[in-house]
């Protein structure tokens, strides 16, 4: 195995050297007798550190493995042990997951993939059956947040009429957490037998999913005061019954484009209030973000296929177990893992998917 093949296979995204100086350029800047003024930005500058350092510590430890197991295996070469061939087949077996996982962490390069993320999930037509999608949407979201110990914080939600939900945000804090899940917008279908058909009919279900890096100080966004529109109200649902019975909920509108946000899980208007603001600048950067991706797309003449409301993935209960993501055609009979937040074979498929068109 050439080692240096996982930079190769990962378009060039890794460099020891240029990680290393990375390093130590943070290091020289958390030296400065100014550096500790700023505490949130010091906080975030080491957090930046801590990741690079996890990153070049992952390369040298599987760099190691690999020189271990080359040597084990030229040692090996002249011994008929059936025994030592299968462990050192696991072995090599194991490492090759290893770099596979390596690599797939490399293909978060672009600079929002390291920021929280913003979730939120929009039932479609169709009432209690998709409104009950959208919480086991919900669900499946939240256990493979916490699978990959991220942490969740509840920032909107509006209760189905009788199950289910009819929205909610979700704040997912940690890092790369906006790099794996924009594979996850879009629209999710689900097709089974429903439980609140008496009948017993098969319906068809649908719940948009929408992504958005949760985008920090350093990232400007010019909004004017004049063109938002407040409105509060009385928080209520998940996270609000326990709040104040004031009218600390807020919803902001951003006039000229349309974007609604809202905010009633924190404990006073003002936080709400701050808290979607910052939903809005997450907002309006990610449509940023899509208008420069359109841009591009039209210019290399491709169709471009990031418009809202795209169906990315089918979930289907009956008449068969499968669930396929339509992008990458990667498929799994597993539904009941992948309701438990088994994801990352479709989150996988997509960022290889998206680095070989990009290379194309």
């Amino acid at each position: 195995m050439n080692w240096r093949s996982v930079s190769k296979n990962s378009g060039g995204l890794f460099d020891l050297d240029i990680k290393q100086e990375m390093i130590a350029n943070f290091e020289e800047r958390m030296s400065a007798p100014d550096f500790w003024d700023n505490n949130e930005r010091a906080q975030s500058t080491i957090a930046e550190l801590n990741a690079v350092k996890s990153v070049v510590d992952r390369y040298t430890r599987m760099q190691s493995e690999q020189e271990d197991l080359q040597t084990m295996l030229e040692l090996a070469e002249d011994e008929d042990d059936e025994e030592l061939a299968a462990e050192l087949k696991k072995s090599v077996s194991e490492l090759m997951g290893k770099v596979s996982e390596f690599e797939l962490q490399l293909l978060l390069s672009e600079p929002y993939d390291k920021l929280n993320a913003i979730l939120e999930l929009h039932p479609g037509a169709g009432g209690t059956e998709s409104q009950d999608w959208g919480q086991m949407l919900y669900r499946m979201y939240t256990r493979w947040a916490e699978k990959h110990g991220f942490k969740v914080e509840l920032l909107d939600y509006l209760a189905g009429d009788e199950a289910g939900i009819k929205s909610v945000s979700l704040s997912i804090k940690g890092h790369n957490a906006y790099g794996y899940l924009k594979a996850e917008k879009g629209v999710h279908r689900l097709v089974r037998i429903s439980p609140f058909d008496a009948s017993g009919r098969r319906h068809t279900s649908f719940v948009s999913c929408d992504i958005m890096p949760e985008i920090d100080d350093d990232i400007e966004i010019d909004i004017r005061s004049e063109d938002l529109k407040v409105d509060t109200y009385r928080a209520s649902g998940a996270g609000g019954q326990h709040i104040n019975k004031t009218e600390s909920a807020i919803r902001i509108t951003h006039v000229p484009s349309g974007i609604v946000v809202s905010c009633q899980t924190q404990r006073s208007q003002i936080q709400n209030r701050a808290r979607a603001m910052q939903m809005l600048r997450s907002k309006l950067y990610e449509r940023k973000i899509e208008e420069q991706q359109k841009h591009l797309a039209e210019i290399r003449g491709e169709q471009s296929d990031i418009a809202w409301g795209s169906q990315i993935r089918s979930y289907v209960f009956h008449p068969y177990s499968m669930v396929k993501d339509h992008r990458t055609s990667v498929e799994t009979g597993n539904v009941g893992a992948v309701m438990d937040g088994d994801i990352d074979m479709f989150i996988d498929g997509y960022l290889r998917s998206k680095i070989r068109h990009e290379e194309q």
